[in-house]
């Protein structure tokens, strides 16, 4: 059995209190600007991590296959370890707040040495907010200068912030049989430069009370091409008692659907005097069920507009959280709109309303182009049966035909007369010739 250690300021009641105030902190003053994204956001290949949340109602597992080898000295023997890095990201409740699960499987072995270990090295338990996200000026509207569209938004420099709070049960130093449960603080930047390139940088201090504490700094630079494919470049640091860790990473993401990401990536390691290389392959994969919230409709589907942004500040989280359970009563509405207005043909049986000038032409229009057709119709079947017209008696004229006859005849007359005018033109031009 396993005898789990904790550290003595865990179980302070000043800790404790500290801890509950942050929780209810960050759920109090949480806003509801979404999180979600229509594509995979992933954090694998790559070890840093981004501030955002993947959003409400995702699922998503990250995997990771790996192989490492380290050596001391040229003719030492080298130690080789391979397994999986399996992560699992969700978010409810709140779009900014993400939970997440990491877990290492490895199976570690010393060349040349009858020395084997198997399980899993850590498993951490960690909560993730949104603090600041940072908006950019949309340059595409820009017509009236191309410097202006072209010009670098100084807002980018502002990066968004995130921080993270976890547990880290640490398998991997073991004293006595014994398991240290260790919290681990970050802080989560991301600087968005281009639409296409952008920067994260994360500072964590791990294993914090025990002999094993760490700071690490691991900053990321990533591009994508063409909306498929993204290449990173990665530096991670780990600033330990005795010695200092660097791995050097370089890898690259291929976004085969929407939901599904194929990524790889190389690593060289310097830790203290002992040199080595990391090699990865992976995928991530979301299950979607993200909804849009829903707006309220009146009778004619207009969206009602309420006071709800000066409320929202002043309702506490409970209160917020009983208000999703009336989401249902605005789908039922929203259907029921649907329904009014697909069900057109009951609107007959009711009042009539005043109909407006606007109106009444769009009716009329209507009228005189079916009185039209009917008289298209009616003189097709005239032609067809002249035989029988000859000795039929003449029928009286509609108002459209007297018009279109009248119409006719305005014509010709026009077409004479210009006629005539271009005839005494060309004679006054041939008497002006010949003097």
């Amino acid at each position: 059995m396993l005898k789990l250690k904790y550290p003595s300021f865990l179980k302070s009641i000043r800790f404790k209190k500290i801890l509950i105030f942050t929780l209810f902190f960050w759920v109090g003053t949480s806003s509801y600007l979404a999180q979600y994204t229509e594509i995979i956001n992933a954090n694998q290949p790559g070890f840093s991590e981004s501030p955002y949340s993947v959003g409400a109602g995702i699922y998503q597992f990250e995997n990771n296959f790996f192989l490492r080898n380290l050596r001391l000295k040229p003719n030492s023997p080298r130690t080789q370890s391979g397994g999986a890095d399996l992560q699992f990201r969700t978010s409810f409740l709140l779009e900014k707040l993400e939970l997440n699960a990491h877990f290492n499987y490895q199976h570690d072995r010393v060349a040349f040495e009858k020395i084997y270990t198997t399980g899993f090295s850590s498993m951490i338990i960690n909560a993730k907010y949104l603090v600041y996200e940072q908006t950019y000026e949309d340059k595409s509207k820009e017509i009236r200068s191309w410097k202006k569209r072209g010009a670098f938004d100084k807002k980018r420099l502002i990066p968004s912030v995130g921080i993270s709070l976890g547990m880290n049960a640490d398998f991997s130093n073991k004293i006595n049989d014994s398991t240290r449960l260790t919290p681990k603080i970050g802080l989560l930047l991301q600087h968005n430069l281009t639409p296409n390139f952008n920067i994260i940088n994360n500072f964590y201090f791990n294993n914090i009370g025990s002999k094993f504490s760490e700071f690490s700094h691991i900053v990321t630079a990533t591009q994508n091409f063409y909306n498929q494919y993204s290449i990173f470049f990665e530096n991670k640091t780990v600033f330990q008692k005795n010695q200092k860790n660097i791995n050097l990473g370089l890898g690259l993401a291929y976004l085969y659907h929407k939901n599904l990401q194929i990524n790889t990536a190389g690593r060289f390691l310097f830790e203290g005097k002992a040199q080595g290389f990391y090699a990865s392959v992976g995928f991530s994969y979301r299950i979607d069920r993200h909804q849009d919230r829903y707006k309220v409709l009146d009778s004619s589907g207009t969206e009602i507009q309420k006071e709800e942004a000066s409320n929202k500040k002043q309702l506490g989280f409970f209160k917020r959280f009983l208000g999703i359970f009336k989401n249902k009563d605005i789908k039922t509405q929203e259907k029921k709109n649907l329904k009014k207005k697909k069900n057109n043909f009951f609107n007959i049986f009711r009042r009539n309303k005043k109909e407006s000038e606007v109106e009444k032409l769009e009716r009329e229009i209507k009228e005189l182009d079916k009185e039209m057709k009917n008289d298209e119709k009616k003189k097709s079947k005239k032609k067809k049966n002249k035989f029988l017209g000859i000795f039929g008696k003449k029928k009286k004229e509609s108002e459209v035909e007297k018009l279109e006859r009248e119409i006719k005849e305005l014509e010709k007359e026009m077409k004479q007369e210009e006629k005539k005018k271009r005839k005494k033109e060309r004679k006054e031009e041939r008497k002006k010739e010949e003097e």
